[in-house]
């Protein structure tokens, strides 16, 4: 399942994301979404888990759990949208 984490806090990588998780069971990856233009963390991430029953309990546990000083939002990521492309300004 994949699993969207967002209000995270700016110091939070990929690693502690991970960590998060993994109490809860196997983590196939843990990803913070950097801005690409500063590299700094756009305050949002991304963790895919397996096994559907421990994604669930993850979500429970964590979502509005305090974290560095912000209530994490998590909840199941939901497909991304496409988006009509942008028009030039040129």
């Amino acid at each position: 399942m994949n699993i969207y984490v967002g209000n995270l806090p700016w110091s939070v990588k990929d690693d502690e994301l991970r960590q998060l998780f993994t109490e809860f069971g196997d983590v196939s990856s843990a990803n913070v979404i950097m801005d690409k233009f500063s590299g700094r963390s756009r305050g949002f991430g991304f963790v895919e888990m397996p096994d559907s029953s421990a994604a669930e309990n993850a979500i429970k546990a964590l979502n509005e759990k305090e974290v560095g000083g912000r209530n994490l939002r998590v909840n199941e990521a939901k497909p991304r949208e496409e988006r009509p492309p942008r028009r030039s300004r040129h």
